[in-house]
Parts: C-alpha cells; structure tokens; sequence
C-alpha cells in the first residue's frame, strides 16, 4: 500500500436499492463507477458476514460466511431463479434506513424461492463451492440449521447432545435437516458467487477492496460451536473468560464485550491453524485486511464470565509477532491495516512496527488542545492510513456541532476551516494533504451530512448501522469535487 492513494469508507448496507438494504447489484456496481470518477484506489467496506441480534456486523454467526442479506434479487432475476413478481409487491422497508426486522422476515422467504429454483441447475457449481469451502461451510451451514430448528436460540441454549457435538447427534441432524443444510449451502453459493463478481469489477477499474475482520468472534457463532478447543471453554462449553476493556476516561465500569476469548496456548500448539485459516478466507473476499483491535495480540483484558463489568479483568499477554511470522509463512504476504486506535502502550507500539504493518490515524481525534497529538498531521509518518473518521465516529459536521469550543477553535485554526470551503471539506483536505500513504473518508463526510447520518454509536443497541445513501446524492459534480482534491494532493 506504500503508493499515495486514498479511498471512501462505505458499507454495503448504505448502496441505494429499492429493496430495503445495499445489495451487490447494480448500484453497487454504478458506485464503483463513481469511485472511479472520483479517482479513488480504494473502497472500505465493514464486516460482511451474516449478521444477529442488533445488527452489528462485528458480531457475526461466522467468521468465513458472507451475508445473505446482500445477495441481490434483480440479479437472481436475470439467472432465471426468480420472477420479479417474487417480490417485487413485498414490504423491504423504505431507501432512507434499513429496517433489518423486515429484512429478516421478508427477504428470507424469497431467497427461499431461489433455492427451489437453483438447487438443480446450479448443482455440480454448488458441489464445487462446498468442496473448496469446506473447512468451514459444513460446520457453518448445520449450525444455521440447527438454529432455525430450535427457534433461533443460541447454541448453548441448544439440547446438550447437539451442543456438545456429539457424535450421533451431529449425524441425526444432518439426516433430519438435509433440505435445510443444502439452503444454506446454496445461499453461500451466491453470496460469494455476486460479491467475487463485484470486486472483480472493482479491481479491472483500479479499485481495490479494503474489508474488516474483527479480533473476536461472536459466542453465538458457528466459530466457537465447532472450534471450542481455540477458546477457553469449561466441560460444557461455556466461556470461562471473555473480552473487554478496562475502565478509562470514557467508562468508569471499561467495556464487557462478551466474547469469549482464544486459547492461545492450543492455537500456537496447531501452529495458529485457525487463524491461517481465517486469514486465508478473507483474501479471496478483499485485497486489504483491517483487523479490529490490533492491540489484543500483543496483550488483551481477560475478565471473569458472569462478571457485570469489566472491572475484574486483567492484562494477558497474547501471541505477538508468533501469530504474524506463521500466517507470513503459510500465506505470504498479506496488504493489513492495524487498528490501533486508543491507548497503545510501547509493547503494542512495537508489536505494530515489527510486523510492519500500517496504524490508523483519526483526524477528529487531532483536536484536544491539553496534549501534543499523535493524531495531528505534522505528527504523522508516511507509514499509516488517516481517516476523517470511522464508522464509530460522529460525521464531521455532527462532531462539529458537538464537540468542546476550544477544540473546535483549534480545529478551525490548524486545518484553516471556512464555511466558504465546508467545514468538511476542510477535514477532508486536511486527511488528504498529509503525509500519510493512504487517506479515506466517509461518504457522508464528502456529503456533509449531520450525526443522522452516523453509522454506530459504540456500546449502544438498536439505531444503528442503518444509515444509507440516496442515488441522486452521488453526482458527477461530487465525483468531480473530489477528483479534483485527489489529484490536487498527489493521491
């Protein structure tokens, strides 16, 4: 990634569609097209796996599955595996928010039709998908199954002899849910089969695909039903320990997150098989990785399961550069960008330069004028990836208009805001001319768009990652507004 470039964070969710939710359908396609016009290298995207309760796509049923959710209709249409009477009469919710209630009632039923419709034309394609995924979609697509069976439950709350895996239940289900299991095989199938299509699109234009992998996986997941031996597990499969944050500045109580946490002894002993695995699974989906809380290799805050709080964890030491020279090994070199956002102690700092590997700077973290900034331009190497913002943040003019007076002076001052200019395009600017290899902004910063528009308020539920683009914002002007900074500043 050393070459200058920059690049717009948006999720598939936000793409225009008539149907409720972004999809990998032609609008996708007509904004790869416009990131073309706008001269970026780069598109970032957030986690695309199948998402549960609350919608978060940090919290997925699969670390390797992808969300059927995105797969589009139209396109379903044109292969013969649906008629648009299917659905096109049926409630998806309206273009301004996704609903994922209704998505989730009436989009599954469709897919339903799909699979009547493609499970025999598309047989020997779907028997080649299953065997080159293997690893991880027969684990994946029992335990979706298996869900649906017990009313949607999380496994723990299954009947005991299925969440132990034991050996004839495994066998019983997979007769008694056959039907079933060959549905989710085959939504897979499509996933994976109109996404490669999609970035194959992408990266003929010269545009490459930034995805987003979190450090942890979900409790209610296919990961940790099948892999229970790489998570500190007790006899019945229940976390012992599970991640977090300490108490700091924003949380006198830290954050409890609630995953359960690796056993790093086992996977270091199976020589990181799962995470080589991982990793492997996700450069055939994008060509640059972003792991979530980079610093949890080098240490992370273990805290007792049952706990209320974070305020019992304490610090582990995780598996450091071990865990990088083995998927260096196995894979080759892999384009990743840490997250090392927050207070990064010499360890984790070190841990980042020794793998080599880019951080992240946040310009709207620039602007507290009671300490020297690490997040300020001039303290910027060439070595990093600076963002107006992440998908955690406020956009920038819902940060402006909330955000303390004296740190919106020095904001104004350093980056020589004017309303003449947008007080967003002045951050935009300010990301574009630094020094850094790589600058990426939200689409609703280069929009100007308020906090109604924000994706995420971290450690709330409900409200969030619903925030989606109307086609006729993304204009030829903007396309060209932005090419215009973009070769201005070398990118």
């Amino acid at each position: 990634m050393a070459e200058r470039s920059s690049g717009i964070l948006m999720h598939i969710t936000s793409i225009p569609s008539p149907y409720g939710i972004g999809t990998f359908g032609i609008e996708a396609y007509n904004f790869v097209d416009f990131l073309e016009k706008s001269g970026q290298k780069y598109w970032q995207i957030l986690p695309v796996g199948p998402t549960s309760y609350g919608d978060s796509p940090y919290m997925s049923f699969s670390s390797f599955a992808g969300n059927p959710y995105f797969i589009d209709l139209d396109l379903l249409a044109e292969d013969g595996l649906l008629s648009i009477e299917d659905y096109k009469n049926i409630d998806f919710g309206d273009d301004n928010k996704v609903d994922y209630g209704k998505i989730f009632v009436n989009k599954m039923p469709v897919l339903k039709v799909a699979y009547e419709n493609g499970k025999n034309k598309y047989k020997e394609q779907i028997l080649k998908f299953k065997e080159d995924n293997k690893e991880w979609l027969e684990d994946y697509s029992l335990y979706m199954a298996v869900k649906n069976e017990f009313g949607l439950k999380p496994w723990h709350e299954w009947d005991e002899d299925i969440k132990l895996r034991e050996e004839s239940a495994l066998k019983k289900y997979k007769e008694k849910l056959k039907y079933e299991i060959e549905y989710w095989n085959f939504l897979q199938y499509l996933f994976f089969q109109q996404w490669i299509n999609l970035k194959t699109y992408a990266n003929e234009k010269g545009i490459k695909i930034i995805g987003d992998i979190p450090i942890y996986v979900a409790n209610d997941s296919a990961d940790t039903w099948a892999n229970n031996e790489i998570f500190l597990l007790d006899e019945r499969n229940s976390p012992t320990k599970v991640a977090g944050c300490p108490p700091d500045a924003f949380s006198s109580t830290g954050q409890l997150w609630g995953n359960p946490l690796y056993n790093w002894e086992v996977l270091e002993k199976r020589g990181f098989d799962w995470w080589i695995e991982r990793i492997g699974g996700n450069i055939k989906l994008y060509d640059v990785i972003r792991i979530d809380h980079f610093r949890g290799f080098e240490s992370f805050w273990s805290i007792p399961y049952g706990d209320k709080t974070a305020e019992n964890g304490k610090w582990v030491k995780g598996p450091g550069m071990k865990l990088f020279n083995a998927i260096r090994k196995e894979i080759g070199e892999v384009n990743i960008i840490a997250e090392d956002l927050g207070f990064l102690t010499e360890d984790t700092i070190q841990l980042r330069e020794d793998s080599g590997y880019p951080g992240m700077k946040v310009l709207q973290f620039a602007f507290d004028p009671r300490e020297e900034s690490d997040y300020l331009p001039h303290n910027y190497n060439k070595n990093c990836v600076v963002y107006t913002g992440t998908h955690d943040n406020d956009t920038i003019n819902g940060w402006l208009e909330t955000v303390d007076k004296t740190d919106l002076n020095l904001a104004i001052n350093y980056l020589k805001l004017t309303e003449e200019e947008g007080y967003n395009w002045g951050f935009i600017r300010g990301a574009w001319s630094s020094v850094g290899d790589l600058a990426i902004a939200q689409m609703q910063d280069f929009l100007g768009l308020g906090s109604e528009a924000r994706m995420n308020i971290p450690s709330t539920l409900g409200g969030n990652w619903q925030w989606r683009v109307k086609k006729e914002k993304l204009t030829d002007d903007l396309a060209n507004r932005i090419y215009d900074m973009t070769m201005l500043y070398g990118r």
